[in-house]
């Protein structure tokens, strides 16, 4: 009897949570409303991702690298935005810059998903080399209030440059964004 009251109880929750996601999702995501989003990101690799415009601190046999960025949008249409976003990275006193131009759709004002270009320069970190990746990324968009949401999904990034890298990164990442 106990299971059965928790997965009613469960069941309703759900369905008034999508109901919840319906009303506060309808203003936050239409034509003209903006986006500033922080990730955090845990990928595979030695260090992750190199060229990060969000939130990452890996630290591997003694050497340690952190990250700080942010990105912004602007929604074009109702649930596409066009996003922009900057980085500043650290390879144990190396330091890099990282930018990310794309544009993210959300799939029933509810599902994100993004496609975007994502780059870095630091003479001290890469050498000649100026490394590029596609990164394609899905999740859920979680609204907590009519403005804030929580997005956690997953991310590829496929290297555009052999000479850095021929590697794709797979990510874990949760995203922080305030919709105004």
């Amino acid at each position: 009897m106990k299971k059965l009251l928790f997965t009613a109880a469960v069941a309703v929750l759900g369905f008034a949570n999508v109901s919840a996601q319906e009303e506060s999702t309808s203003s936050a995501l239409t034509k003209g409303s903006w986006l500033v989003e922080a990730n955090t990101g845990f990928g595979a690799g030695e260090f992750g991702h190199t060229a990060n415009t969000g939130i990452g601190l890996y630290s591997v046999d003694d050497t340690t690298v952190w990250s700080v960025g942010g990105e912004a949008g602007y929604f074009i249409m109702d649930d596409l935005a066009i996003k922009l976003g900057l980085g500043y990275n650290d390879f144990d006193g190396a330091s890099s810059f990282s930018y990310k131009v794309g544009a993210k759709y959300y799939i029933a004002s509810q599902f994100p998903v993004q496609i975007d270009l994502t780059g870095a320069s630091g003479d001290d970190v890469f050498g000649d080399e100026t490394p590029l990746w596609l990164g394609l990324q899905g999740g859920y968009a979680w609204f907590v209030a009519d403005n804030i949401s929580i997005e956690p999904g997953l991310r590829y990034n496929l290297s555009m440059n052999e000479d850095f890298t021929d590697e794709g990164i797979l990510e874990f990442r949760v995203g922080f964004a305030l919709h105004f």
